[in-house]
């Protein structure tokens, strides 16, 4: 089957989504034989300012095989090319044969928001107030989306580098939203904030950020890239999805020389604890056995409405 980006987001329910993701990235982290990730693989493409991914992932005990190809681009501002495209394949694990072609950029949106939703719950302040999108691309959209229907925020801020497409996302936007002129003034005072940029160099400094807040970095997916300063990094409890990964492609880990205290995964299974008392950054990279799962999802509920 081929399925289009309306059809797919139709079909990830967000509370399904975050139960599936929870139950994964748990088993994960317990690093057992049953799921198979290599950490992803990426050919530069120097010539043209980006790269390919590779994510692939088998995960035994439910018998999900698939795989996603990301490329990714250093666009120039005011582009009208998306900074990612991707496409998701999900394999018949028995024959090899493809079941479904998807969309992938719906999928990494929809379930990069869900996972940041996941750490929001057992990191973010308690009575937490306002929520921060750094970003009006397709993963702050779905920040919003998923955010908004998980928690009840009574304040949410957006920035962008373009104030008119801060502004489309504001309008666009289900309920009220402030359209900040600098990152400065949209994060002071937040309680939550979501840094979804193209951003090569760090663009949220920890002396703007309130002790106690929480941050999901979900940009800068290169080992030369960040989003975040040394102080930031350094001065929060830091977790993320992978260990593995962050060291490898995290420039926001590897540049600053923060320690990784937790895996989102150890918080879930209860082997490490969450510092929500603490100011707090989970940097997300990504991982193919989240696409995996995802994709099986939108796939079961597409063969049960046929």
């Amino acid at each position: 089957i081929k399925t289009t980006d309306t059809e797919i987001a139709q079909l990830l329910d967000v509370a399904e989504l975050i139960s599936r993701l929870e139950a994964v990235m748990g088993e994960f982290s317990q690093r057992g034989a049953g799921l198979v990730q290599p950490v992803r693989s990426v050919v530069p493409l120097q010539k043209h300012g980006g790269f390919l991914g590779l994510m692939p992932a088998y995960l035994a005990h439910e018998d999900i095989l698939c795989t996603k190809m990301v490329a990714f681009y250093q666009r120039e501002q005011g582009s009208s090319l998306p900074t990612t495209q991707a496409t998701v394949l999900l394999f018949d694990p028995v024959s090899g044969v493809v079941s479904a072609v998807m969309d992938g950029e719906v999928i990494t949106a929809r379930r990069t928001a869900a996972v940041s939703a996941i750490s929001a719950k057992l990191l973010m302040p308690r009575h937490a107030e306002i929520l921060c999108l750094l970003g009006s691309g397709h993963q702050a959209v779905s920040h919003y989306e998923v955010f908004t229907q998980a928690f009840t925020f009574k304040e949410v801020r957006v920035w962008s580098r373009s104030k008119e497409r801060a502004e489309e996302f504001a309008r666009a936007a289900g309920g009220p939203v402030t359209v900040c002129p600098s990152v400065k003034e949209a994060v002071e005072g937040a309680d939550v904030i979501v840094t979804a940029t193209n951003a090569s160099e760090p663009l949220l400094f920890g002396k703007w950020v309130k002790s106690g807040a929480h941050v999901a970095a979900v940009g800068a997916c290169r080992p030369d890239w960040r989003e975040l300063d040394d102080d930031l990094m350094r001065d929060a409890v830091v977790y993320v999805d992978s260990r593995e990964g962050a060291a490898a492609e995290s420039g926001d880990v590897i540049l600053s020389g923060a320690e990784v205290f937790a895996e989102l995964g150890e918080m879930i299974n209860g082997s490490m604890p969450a510092q929500r008392d603490k100011t707090t950054v989970f940097k997300s990279l990504g991982m193919g056995i989240q696409d995996a799962v995802s994709a099986k999802l939108v796939y079961d509920k597409w063969k049960s409405q046929q």
